[in-house]
């Protein structure tokens, strides 16, 4: 059995790690790069940095913070923001991402995925999707939650399997900072008809919630931020909790 995976989410804004609720009012959580030497200390499976304003700016994201980071840890570290093309990505992954996240960019040319996992293997893209529960209909936005499209998740997610994403990285925009739970119904949904990894993003407010997700077959991997910026959880005693479940997890 594989076991499931951790990972704290650094999502990056002016330097700085951020956190809000619903992708709005956001606040400063610390530095990125002494957040990430911390999480990896404490038993983290992955990292993943967010530059969520690169799309909005119209730029990539900033290299030498992705290269100081990848410099204090030691476990599969995921970046994202701005890539718009296979250079991107490459230039990303020379400064020591282990993984290249997309999301408007494939969304705006899926051929992007593509090219992607022929560059560089399907491992190593994550097409990350941010959606929306619209009159019970899932609803794919862009560039940060701020722009809706007329793709529903589920569609879109067995596009980007189909166009090569290694993994698919969801986030409900309902949960995001609300710490109610994950959108599990969704997750077991994405889960059952696709054949790639899920990480459950948006909703984490208990150690329990970590569980039910797990518990109910519905993802491959939990990412939270700020139940673990503002030590509300540690990975570390979250780990235990998992184990104590029978859920099979690195300690």
């Amino acid at each position: 059995m594989l076991t499931k995976r951790i990972i704290p989410c650094l999502d990056i804004k002016n330097g700085r790690t951020v956190k809000g609720v619903n992708f709005v009012n956001l606040r400063d959580a610390g530095d990125p790069v002494a957040l990430a030497k911390q999480y990896a200390a404490q038993g983290a499976d992955e990292l993943v940095f967010l530059d969520i304003a690169a799309t909005l700016e119209s730029r990539t994201t900033t290299h030498d913070m992705v290269r100081e980071v990848a410099r204090q840890i030691d476990i599969p570290f995921t970046v994202g923001g701005g890539v718009r093309s296979v250079e991107d990505a490459e230039k990303l992954l020379k400064s020591g991402a282990d993984k290249i996240a997309v999301n408007s960019s494939a969304i705006k040319r899926p051929v992007l995925i593509k090219e992607l996992a022929q560059a560089f293997g399907n491992q190593c893209i994550v097409v990350a999707i941010d959606a929306k529960k619209l009159n019970d209909q899932w609803m794919v936005y862009l560039a940060g939650g701020t722009i809706p499209t007329d793709l529903k998740l589920f569609d879109w997610a067995k596009t980007a399997e189909s166009l090569g994403a290694g993994e698919i990285l969801f986030t409900s925009m309902n949960h995001d900072g609300v710490k109610t739970g994950f959108a599990t119904k969704a997750l077991k949904t994405l889960s059952t008809s696709l054949n790639i990894p899920i990480i459950a993003s948006g909703g984490a407010g208990l150690k329990n919630h970590f569980v039910d997700v797990f518990k109910a077959d519905a993802a491959d991997a939990a990412l939270a931020a700020s139940v673990f910026h503002f030590g509300e959880i540690s990975i570390t005693d979250l780990k235990k909790e998992l184990k104590e479940h029978n859920i099979s997890i690195r300690l």
